[in-house]
């Protein structure tokens, strides 16, 4: 069963020996009641604004309409370089929290008319001084003069973060995946549910117990307070997000 807002501000109100809310009541809270429901939603930025690639913050499941690594798919269109990276996105605001810039891949595996041998490769991440220093002025040119366009190998990124660009400027459609996170939504109704596993609720009451202390002035208690959010999260980043091995190795070779 998920974790509702209400019951995470319940949880911290135990912890903090205060009266906790109800339903019916959650929406008038004031005082300490409500700093703790403030100091949730600060502290659920916080975690994100640390580590924003959790898993529980995928926009997506890996491989979910086709089996290469990436939970978001956006087709390109001949002579077009730049793409949004959030289809529907008006603004930076409603844009993904984070994007996985090594991991961009192409490929013409699904897309309409495309057949064996099909194009399936990585793509180059490259910073955006690097390419107007190496490759605008050239393909630029082939854009203006002679629409000469090509198989992208390199991606790089807009200046506002917004939009994915593509080098060389594709010379058909393709697919290109990659793997986006969302930002967490900011909890208003008592029935909200939080994004985070209920094994790590720890992580965001210990973060609002020390905000909770700041409030109080309690210096000592805060410093606790922060000690125990900073094990939490170590504790999840292991779990989660720990890489796995690059080799494997046979014990027998010591016998």
């Amino acid at each position: 069963m998920a974790t509702t807002y209400l019951d995470i501000t319940n949880e911290v109100l135990r912890e903090l020996n205060e009266l906790p809310l109800t339903s019916a009541n959650f929406a008038s809270a004031i005082g300490l009641q409500q700093f703790v429901k403030d100091a949730i939603n600060k502290s659920i930025f916080d975690i994100a604004n640390e580590e924003p690639q959790l898993p529980f913050l995928s926009a997506g499941l890996s491989g979910a309409t086709d089996p290469f690594y990436g939970n978001v798919t956006v087709a390109t269109t001949a002579g077009t370089r730049w793409y949004l990276l959030k289809a529907g996105s008006s603004s930076l605001a409603d844009d993904y929290g984070s994007v996985d810039w090594d991991d961009f891949y192409l490929t013409t595996i699904n897309v309409s008319g495309e057949t064996a041998p099909y194009v399936s490769k990585g793509l180059k991440f490259i910073n955006l001084e690097d390419w107007k220093r190496y490759y605008r002025d050239s393909e630029n040119e082939d854009d203006a003069n002679g629409q000469a366009y090509g198989e992208p190998v390199r991606v790089i990124k807009s200046p506002d973060s917004r939009k994915f660009g593509l080098s060389p400027i594709p010379d058909k459609e393709y697919n290109v995946h990659f793997y986006a996170f969302n930002k967490p939504t900011k909890l208003t109704a008592y029935s909200d549910t939080i994004v985070f596993p209920e094994q790590y609720s720890n992580v965001i009451t210990s973060r609002v117990r020390y905000y909770v202390w700041q409030f109080k002035e309690s210096p000592q208690q805060a410093a606790f307070a922060l000690e125990d959010h900073k094990k939490a999260m170590r504790h999840m980043k292991s779990n989660l997000m720990n890489p796995t091995p690059r080799v494997m190795t046979d014990d027998r070779r010591y016998f």
